[in-house]
């Protein structure tokens, strides 16, 4: 059962973001430190502008020299300025880039490190936009938000103490006017982050719903449930669209608001400057510097307004995608020691009164009690729903049972790390995958040392004529070159796991999307070259269990039966009736009459 993803908190998020501009502490003292230099050389313009009005004003010496030497002053700190602005910006986007590869690489490290068994009850959904829509975003602020935000905010720290010192009186009022802006953001801020948390919320949950119904779309077919999908699917997109309009009309206020009150400053410091120059308490080109200053301090505002837009919905996704620290697991088990870091008893499989539950309200396994010897092939049979598949993953290590044991020589195989539990037990089901990338790189993903002449032998092995017709073999580019059909992917699958080479492997209905003449071949194959290892099959289909050594009966999540293929026929109970009942409709149509009916 899934559960929702948690979402990490306000300090959480803080002392993610503090660690992270931490990690390249250089690179963000570089970009305050320039663009400090940036902002001293923008002061220069205005103040210079200044001095040249009271120099035109005051029309003693040699007013054109001195106009041209104070005009020149200004066009070099203006070009120093643009210069500095440019590199702080440049040290910033470089910062914003390697900051976002690390975010990403932590949430694929996170989701990569969750156990199977924890990962299979998440919302994959969920899990996808965390890790395509939430991480994009928080990978564009960092890219662009923060260079821009520091800058902004060094730039207009400069700027208020620059009118501060030129004239306290004038930046006192350009401040007092400026009540609006701090206003507009505080109000915005109040309403924002629960917003823009329900926006990130409805989207992963219409993420959820889709990739739901995409994932089970013939099931939703065969059952009927068309319309109970597209009813979900639009109460999800009408959810988004409310919580995306809230967001919107947030913006919509703030903007308009902040609009109104940026030019207030500039507007107040003119009214109060010329009522000072009026009176002879400033001189004009002070009240024309300030007033020069109040209106930079516009742009470096209206950057800072633009941004903290921005910012609520990216700190909502920052939260989400740190929040997938908190992802609940299991406790995991104690690092094992250097001489037991393995099973100590051999390979011998032994299942021991095992229960589970997948939901911990019912159990689906009951006592199951099994033992796999080292070496045999051990067929699972059952209707479906038995228990076939869970008895599989607890046998794996990808479940663990809520009581009893499941050990590999004598020790619990859950415990077992992956990298030594995968050199004793691999599981391969019918959901295979392959990789972009070429069929060498496919292969080695099991053995990454593998020769062409030993991948070439796995692909033999299991039957895989298809290599002979790809362009360029095992060069051949999947996905780009050539496409595989099921029973490719499934045999490029199960060529990893005669080379991964297992001492035990646990076969889930493997074979099922092969057609049955080239699934018998690749049974037969594997059978040849794994004698002398373990083979768990969980078959569907009877024949399989008829080749094995032992057949274990499943019904209703319990171990019914064990016994050799003669032995459950003879005795007549659950395998008996399943055999008689699969041999008989096998006779049926292998008759003329009737294959020419299932043809038809």
């Amino acid at each position: 059962m899934s559960r929702p993803l948690p979402v990490a908190g306000p300090a959480e998020v803080r002392a993610a973001a503090i660690r992270d501009l931490g990690a390249d502490r250089g690179a963000v003292a570089g970009v305050v430190l320039v663009n400090g230099l940036a902002s001293a050389a923008g002061l220069m313009g205005p103040w210079l502008l200044g001095r040249v009005i009271d120099t035109i004003q005051a029309g003693s010496g040699d007013v054109l020299g001195a106009v041209d030497r104070l005009a020149f002053g200004a066009v070099l700190f203006t070009v120093a300025q643009t210069v500095l602005a440019w590199w702080a910006l440049k040290i910033g986007y470089r910062f914003g880039e390697r900051t976002a590869a690390r975010v990403r690489e932590r949430l694929l490290k996170r989701a990569l490190a969750l156990p199977p068994r924890v990962a299979d009850r998440l919302p994959f959904g969920d899990l996808i936009a965390r890790g395509s829509t939430d991480a994009s975003l928080v990978a564009a602020t960092l890219r662009f938000a923060v260079p821009e935000v520091l800058v902004a905010v060094v730039h207009a720290l400069f700027l208020i103490v620059a009118v501060l010192v030129l004239n306290p009186l004038l930046g006192l009022c350009g401040l007092v006017c400026s009540i609006g802006v701090a206003a507009a953001v505080r109000w915005y801020l109040r309403r924002a982050r629960p917003a823009y948390a329900a926006v990130a919320a409805s989207g992963a949950e219409l993420a959820d719903v889709i990739a739901g119904t995409a994932k089970g779309a013939r099931t939703v077919e065969l059952l009927g449930l068309e319309h109970r999908r597209t009813q979900a699917t639009e109460a999800a997109l009408t959810h988004a669209r409310s919580a995306r309009l809230w967001a919107l009309w947030l913006r919509t206020v703030l903007f308009s608001w902040s609009d109104v009150s940026l030019a207030l400053p500039v507007a107040g410091v003119l009214l109060v400057g010329g009522a000072l120059y009026t009176n002879g308490l400033v001189s004009l080109g002070i009240v024309v510097t300030a007033t020069v200053y109040f209106r930079q301090l516009v742009g470096p505002l209206d950057t800072l307004m633009l941004w903290i837009e921005q910012l609520q919905g990216a700190g909502a996704s920052y939260a989400r995608v740190e929040g997938a620290a908190g992802i609940p697991g299991e406790e995991p088990p104690p690092p094992p020691n250097a001489q037991d870091a393995g099973p100590a008893d051999g390979d011998r499989i032994e299942v021991s009164d095992a229960h589970y539950s997948y939901t911990g309200a019912r159990d689906v396994l009951h006592g199951i009690d099994l033992v796999v010897r080292p070496g045999e092939r051990l067929a699972v049979v059952g209707t479906s729903g038995a228990g076939k598949s869970t008895l599989a993953r607890l046998l794996a290590g990808l479940d663990r049972p809520h009581t009893g044991s499941v050990t590999i020589g004598g020790t619990p195989v859950a415990d077992l790390p992956p990298d030594h539990l995968r050199e004793h037990v691999v599981l391969i089901t019918q959901e295979h995958h392959v990789f972009h990338g070429t069929v060498r790189d496919n292969l080695r993903i099991a053995r990454p040392n593998a020769t062409d002449e030993e991948m070439h032998a796995a692909l033999d092995a299991v039957g895989a004529a298809w290599l002979a017709g790809l362009p360029r073999g095992l060069d051949t580019e999947v996905g780009h070159d050539t496409h595989l059909d099921g029973a490719g992917a499934q045999q490029l699958s199960l060529a990893r796991v005669v080379l991964a080479d297992p001492h035990t492997v646990i076969l889930d209905e493997a074979t099922a999307q092969l057609d049955p003449g080239t699934a018998r071949r690749t049974e037969r194959s594997l059978a040849a070259v794994l004698r002398g290892r373990t083979v768990i099959a969980i078959a569907h289909r009877l024949q399989t269990a008829h080749d094995a050594d032992r057949i274990a009966v499943m019904e209703a999540g319990e171990l019914v039966e064990l016994g050799t293929h003669d032995e459950l026929v003879s005795a007549g109970r659950v395998y008996g009736r399943l055999w008689r009942s699969w041999h008989s409709g096998s006779e049926n149509r292998r008759r003329p009459g009737n294959r020419d009916q299932v043809s038809r």
